[in-house]
């Protein structure tokens, strides 16, 4: 029987972070490096990667920037190819790329919605099976999807009016309940985190401007914090989750209880 201590440790491990170099992508990638985990960063913009692995190395984990559109199949798969190449392996696999249109729905260009649907669902699949790939061959791995409380409750336009984001979410969480059933076959966990809201330079312009509202919604009456996803993260990424799969995990401050 392994101790707790055992289970939540991921020393040797590779965690790709897509979307790792700010915000709650950030914030989790420095959780799992905490807990032992070697970390791979991309995003379009590597030159913000590598900011991000200047941080995390300092946690005393290897790490690499690789700049990647993930909404692009030739580019996922080279990420993959390098990943393989400088650590030999990959254990976890965290979508967190998104994006968001603020719009009411009315007012959504067509071209906004695709662009939000992209990053937001055609990603993370793309990643999940280049990915997954590997995972079925080696019989294990974790896949982290970050989806949101808006895809699992309309939300209030006063607070977050955005249809592309949350629509484009509630696909995400069923991909997830879906992926988790088709791959337990193979061992691979797929479970999905539901922020709340959490305050990044995505949404910090809109929330300056809808405080009152934004935070009336939540019952422990603030935001997400710098710490408040570490710990979920860890967990799915862990041997600790190893009974876990298909679970949407909402990390709201009780929004969603209501």
């Amino acid at each position: 029987m392994a101790k707790v201590q055992e289970l939540m440790n991921l020393e040797g491990q590779v965690s790709v972070v897509t979307g790792g170099a700010t915000g709650i992508g950030l914030q989790m990638a420095k959780g799992l490096a905490e807990a032992g985990s070697n970390i791979v960063i991309c995003s379009r913009r590597v030159e913000v990667c590598e900011e991000a692995v200047g941080q995390i190395e300092k946690l005393g984990v290897k790490a690499l920037a690789i700049g990647c559109d993930v909404t692009k199949a030739d580019q996922v798969e080279a990420m993959k190819n390098e990943v393989l190449k400088t650590f030999g392996r990959v254990d976890v696999l965290v979508n967190n790329a998104g994006r968001a249109w603020v719009a009411p729905p009315e007012d959504t260009p067509l071209e906004r919605w695709q662009q939000v649907f992209d990053l937001n669902i055609t990603a993370p699949f793309l990643c999940a099976q280049a990915i997954g790939r590997e995972f079925i061959k080696q019989k294990r791995g974790k896949i982290i999807n970050i989806a949101s409380i808006a895809g699992l409750v309309g939300r209030n336009p006063a607070a977050y009016n955005s249809i592309a984001y949350g629509s484009s979410k509630g696909a995400l969480v069923n991909f997830t309940r879906d992926l988790a059933v088709k791959w337990a076959q193979h061992n691979i966990q797929v479970n999905a985190i539901c922020p709340g809201f959490f305050v990044t330079p995505i949404n910090e312009k809109m929330y300056v401007k809808n405080k009152d509202n934004v935070e009336r919604e939540i019952p422990l009456g603030r935001t997400g914090g710098p710490d408040d996803l570490k710990g979920i993260a860890v967990l799915l990424a862990s041997q600790a989750s190893n009974f876990m799969t298909g679970a949407i995990i909402p990390v709201d401050g009780g929004a969603v209880a209501w």
